[in-house]
């Protein structure tokens, strides 16, 4: 077997080692969470860095699109990461750990959700984010590393993967943001 050969069989046995300690009742509990805010015409918000950002993004795709396209009752979801103009803004004339908690502020009311993602679970801007959030009534959702991080601590709900290889902890969290998605895509009393 070749060096290529064998990194792929070990990333892929360790992806699946990850994906069995994934916790379904946490996971059952953020869905409960989306549909009550759904019901209730609550706004989800989500925000992460860099890959973490991108996948909130797609989170937001399939929620808005996805999960609402053609339903009658729709999500109202955005992501603190996607208007580049805000973010550059606050992170030039405020500063980077305040380009998520400024906007959110413009969007808090009690009952709405805050999903951060953070590999580390110590990013600032993250953190700031999630304690306004609590501190203003949000339910908070944390999608972080189950090997340290205040992220984990501070979320009301964590979603844990039990690594820091960042590659796998990305797989991890869009496989727990696709099953958010998908459960009220595929399942029509969802």
């Amino acid at each position: 077997m070749n060096d290529q050969s064998q990194f792929v069989r070990l990333y892929i046995a360790e992806a699946r080692r990850l994906l069995e300690t994934l916790d379904p009742a946490a996971i059952s509990t953020a869905i409960l969470w989306l549909r009550e805010a759904r019901e209730a015409n609550k706004m989800i918000l989500a925000c992460g860095n860099g890959g973490s950002a991108s996948i909130a993004s797609q989170m937001v795709v399939d929620i808005v699109k996805g999960a609402s396209y053609g339903r009658e009752k729709k999500f109202r979801m955005l992501s603190l990461t996607d208007n580049i103009a805000t973010v550059t803004a606050y992170a030039n004339d405020v500063s980077y750990e305040d380009i998520f908690v400024e906007q959110l502020k413009n969007y808090a009311e009690p009952g709405n959700i805050l999903i951060a993602i953070s590999g580390s679970g110590n990013s600032p801007n993250i953190l700031k984010a999630i304690e306004y959030a609590n501190s203003a009534g949000l339910k908070t959702i944390g999608l972080t590393t189950g090997q340290g991080g205040r992220l984990r601590e501070i979320s009301q709900l964590s979603l844990t993967v039990p690594t820091n290889h960042m590659g796998h902890l990305e797989d991890s969290f869009f496989l727990m943001t696709h099953i958010l998605c998908y459960v009220f895509m595929e399942n029509r009393i969802f």
